[in-house]
């Protein structure tokens, strides 16, 4: 490169240009040749590095170095050497002009900064993809940790460079930045709120990616598929996306349904609301009339012993209805209900059962059903309890009950 400097300075002196004329000239020239050199070197280079990594990673085990091949790594990797080669031939490009050479060289420092970074940033994208893939992971906020790692490497590279700038050291220059930490906090809030949060969001194990979650004030209602350092991501059933606020997860309340799918059933609690006024015991004839019903026979036949075995005891006068012990359509209906659940074949049945009355209101008397289903798919789930309800609504008229409904227009005419 000095032969080629002498070369083109004697060249242009001897074609009667000035010295000044010279110099520039020289200088261009030279800058020219290092342009293409750089070219070239960074393209082979690339190539060479590139091809190497691809046939590596073809022929080993594991993904993590075609993963690196993906997201960049020996592509970035390979603009060091240009890198070099222009730090080392610089400074005989600009030897006339020597004025230069402190803009050069602090351009040349932002670039190995920036470079650096964006080689990191490549291997760390490279791992987030990597560690995506172990099944022991796929469920961990990655994104968060690599999001706050890649906001550490971008504040310290930008401080590195501003301090390059600046011609100030590294360290003075975060020490002179130390005094404005709380502007820097207050501008970096909602980032520092959403690192503290993701942290505690793994370490507590409060929500995990596949997650069902439900949260009314952000209108969430489905699976979480993304958790970064500032937002929790949810594709809700209607293949919406809400995006969460990671700190809103520690601050305000929602429900994880990852109970209930870890469990042995999905909880059935629905109620039939019953006219109150429909509700009386039970004759003799009457209950000869639901024996037929195969599920309550037996229980109907032996209820109605130990009744008949209790009011002769105590020597009840049957001639009013009320007295003694008798038995109620509802009671009766109850009990074919609970046995009906009991008998179902998509039930759990290790899992609590219940058909119970709640309290009373104006519009009826409430009898509900509790149960869980065998099959949590949400699909299958709504069959399930379809299919107990359209029987139990079906079932009613069987006991002389009667569903309480606000009447219609009509019946209302006809009165």
């Amino acid at each position: 490169m000095k032969d080629l400097q002498c070369f083109f300075y004697d060249y242009f002196t001897s074609i009667h240009i000035s010295e000044t004329a010279s110099k520039y000239l020289n200088m261009f020239c030279l800058l020219l040749i290092l342009a293409v050199l750089i070219y070239i070197t960074d393209y082979v280079t690339r190539k060479i590095l590139v091809n190497a990594f691809a046939k590596f990673s073809n022929k080993s085990k594991t993904n993590f170095d075609d993963l690196l091949v993906d997201h960049k790594a020996p592509r970035n990797i390979a603009h060091i050497v240009p890198l070099v080669i222009t730090i080392k031939i610089f400074p005989i490009v600009f030897y006339d002009f020597p004025h230069f050479e402190g803009y050069i060289v602090m351009i040349l420092k932002v670039y190995g900064v920036i470079l650096t970074i964006w080689i990191i940033r490549s291997v760390l994208q490279t791992f987030e993809s990597y560690f995506k893939t172990l099944p022991r992971l796929k469920d961990k906020p990655i994104d968060s940790y690599i999001q706050v790692a890649m906001l550490f490497l971008w504040v310290i590279g930008f401080a590195t460079c501003l301090a390059i700038l600046i011609d100030l050291s590294f360290l003075k220059f975060f020490t002179t930045l130390g005094a404005a930490s709380a502007v820097l906090l207050l501008i970096f809030k909602d980032t520092i709120l959403g690192f503290v949060a993701s942290i505690q969001v793994s370490i507590n194990d409060t929500v995990r990616i596949g997650d069902w979650i439900t949260m009314d004030k952000y209108g969430a209602d489905g699976d979480v598929i993304e958790i970064n350092l500032s937002t929790i991501q949810v594709q809700n059933f209607d293949m919406t996306i809400t995006n969460i606020p990671t700190y809103a997860i520690l601050t305000d309340s929602f429900k994880n349904w990852r109970g209930m799918q870890s469990s042995g059933g999905r909880r059935i609690k629905r109620a039939l609301i019953l006219k109150a006024k429909s509700v009386h015991y039970l004759t003799d004839a009457q209950i000869e009339d639901l024996k037929r019903i195969e599920l309550i026979s037996e229980y109907l036949s032996q209820r109605q012993k130990d009744i008949f075995s209790y009011n002769e005891t105590h020597e009840v006068d049957k001639s009013t209805l009320i007295n003694g012990r008798n038995m109620t359509n509802l009671g009766v209906f109850r009990k074919y209900m609970l046995s009906y659940i009991q008998n179902h074949s998509a039930i759990n049945k290790e899992m609590s059962i219940m058909v119970r009355q709640l309290e009373p209101t104006p519009n009826g008397l409430p009898l509900e059903i509790y149960a869980f289903s065998s099959d949590k798919r949400w699909v299958n789930y709504e069959y399930i309890m379809a299919d107990i309800f359209d029987h139990a609504i079906a079932a009613v008229s069987y006991f002389d009950l009667e569903l309480f409904e606000y009447p219609t227009q009509y019946p209302i005419l006809k009165k």
